[in-house]
C-alpha cells in the first residue's frame, strides 16, 4: 500500500521559494473560537487552557489525574499543534463535585487561564473556528509570495496537515500495519492512525480535482454541503442558481470522507469519485470494514480575517479557518518549508 504525502497538488502550482516554518514555538499560535460563551453553571468545568509543547490529548489526561476523574470525563473539541502555543477548551465533568483548586495544577508548558462551568459537555468539533498568528521566517522568494498571498482570499486545498499524519507519517504507517493485520491496543494510537488513513485518501481525491481542473468546477451529482454546517445535499443538475451560491460560498464541494456503504455523489460525480479511488480499493475497504460511516468534507478552504505584514524576511501571518481547517495548508500555497531549526517552544 503506497501512501504517499509529497505528490499532492498545488492550486497555484509548487512554489519555489523556501522558508522556516515553526522556527519556534512562538512562531505558531493557535486559538481556539468556540463560538459561544459557557454559561456559568452546570456540571461540566470549561479550562480554557494554554499549552507549549504538549499533545492535547497528554494533557487532558493529566487534568483527568488531578481531578480524580476517568479520562473519558476529559473532553476537547479539536486536537491542537504540539510544536506551538495554543489555547483551547478543555471540558472537565465533575457532576455533583467542588471546583478543584486549578491553580495548584502543575505541568510544565501547561497554564489554566479561566475555568467557568457549563451545562453541557464539549464534544469533538464544536468550536466554531481557529485563529492563527504565524511567523515565517527567511523567505527566499518575497515577491513570489506577495503574489500568492494575494491570492489566499479566494480559497486554498483544504488539505490535512502534515501533523494528521504524524512525525515522519508514524500515525500513517500504523495505520497500514493495522490494516495488515496488526493489533494496536492503545486506544489513542488506533484512532490516530485510523484519522491518518482517512485523511489521506481525502486528501488524494482533492489532489485528483485539482489535476483535472475540477476543483472550482462542479460535475452533475456533486455533493454540495452548506457553509457553517454538516448539512449536505446532492446537486444532481448544475444550474445557475446553484453557481451563485458557490460564488457566494453559500455552499462548498466537497469530497468523501471514506466509510462503510455507497457514496452519496451521483451522475457524474460518483462516476469520477469512484474511478479515484478504485486504486486505493485495498484501503477503502479497510475503512469500510472498521465501521466509519460515509461522510463529507469542504475541497476548500476560506482564510479569514487575512492580514499580514514584512519584517525584512519574516512574513507575519495572521488568519482564522473553520474548525478542522489546517493552516498549513495555507501556508503550503506560499512556500517550500524548510527543516525548523528549533521546535522546543523558547528562542
Amino acid at each position: 500500500m503506497n501512501l504517499d504525502t509529497v505528490h499532492w497538488q498545488y492550486l497555484q502550482g509548487q512554489p519555489s521559494g523556501t522558508g522556516l516554518l515553526k522556527a519556534f514555538a512562538e512562531d505558531f499560535i493557535v486559538r481556539e473560537q468556540l463560538g459561544y460563551e459557557p454559561c456559568g453553571e452546570g456540571e461540566h468545568i470549561y479550562l480554557w487552557v494554554r499549552k507549549n509543547g504538549l499533545n492535547t490529548a497528554n494533557v487532558a489526561e493529566q487534568l483527568a489525574r488531578f481531578a480524580g476523574v476517568h479520562p473519558r470525563n476529559v473532553s476537547f473539541s479539536g486536537r491542537k499543534d504540539k510544536y506551538a502555543i495554543t489555547e483551547q477548551w478543555i471540558g472537565v465533568h465533575l457532576p455533583g463535585k467542588t471546583d478543584p483548586d486549578w491553580n495548584a495544577f502543575t505541568l510544565p508548558g501547561v497554564d489554566i487561564l479561566k475555568a467557568v462551568r457549563h451545562n453541557r459537555k464539549l464534544r469533538t468539533g464544536t468550536h466554531k473556528a481557529n485563529a492563527f498568528e504565524l511567523v515565517l521566517r527567511e523567505i527566499s522568494q518575497v515577491d513570489e509570495v506577495n503574489s500568492r498571498l494575494s491570492k489566499l482570499g479566494a480559497g486554498v486545498p483544504n488539505y490535512f496537515g502534515e501533523q494528521r499524519f504524524g512525525n515522519r507519517n508514524g500515525n500513517l504507517h500504523l495505520g497500514a500495519r493495522m490494516l495488515a493485520g496488526e493489533t494496536i491496543r492503545d486506544r489513542q494510537k488506533r484512532s490516530m492512525a485510523i484519522s491518518a488513513l482517512r485523511a489521506w485518501l481525502f486528501n488524494e481525491i482533492v489532489s485528483c480535482r485539482i489535476r483535472d481542473k475540477y476543483f472550482n468546477q462542479p460535475m452533475d451529482g456533486d455533493i454540495m454541503l452548506l457553509a457553517g454546517s454538516n448539512s449536505f445535499f446532492c446537486a444532481e443538475q448544475w444550474d445557475e442558481t446553484l453557481q451563485q451560491r458557490l460564488n457566494s460560498q453559500d455552499i462548498l464541494l466537497s469530497a468523501p470522507m471514506w466509510g462503510e456503504g455507497a457514496l452519496a455523489s451521483k451522475g457524474a460525480a460518483l462516476a469520477y469519485e469512484s474511478a479515484q479511488v478504485q486504486q486505493h480499493a485495498e484501503l477503502c475497504a479497510g475503512l469500510a470494514a472498521l465501521g466509519l460511516k460515509q461522510e463529507r468534507r469542504a475541497l476548500v478552504e476560506y482564510p479569514q480575517n487575512l492580514v499580514w505584514h514584512w519584517q525584512e524576511d519574516c512574513l507575519h501571518l495572521s488568519f482564522s479557518l473553520p474548525a478542522g481547517g489546517f493552516a498549513t495548508a495555507v501556508t503550503r500555497e506560499l512556500f517550500n518549508p524548510k527543516p525548523a531549526i528549533a521546535q522546543t517552544g523558547g528562542k
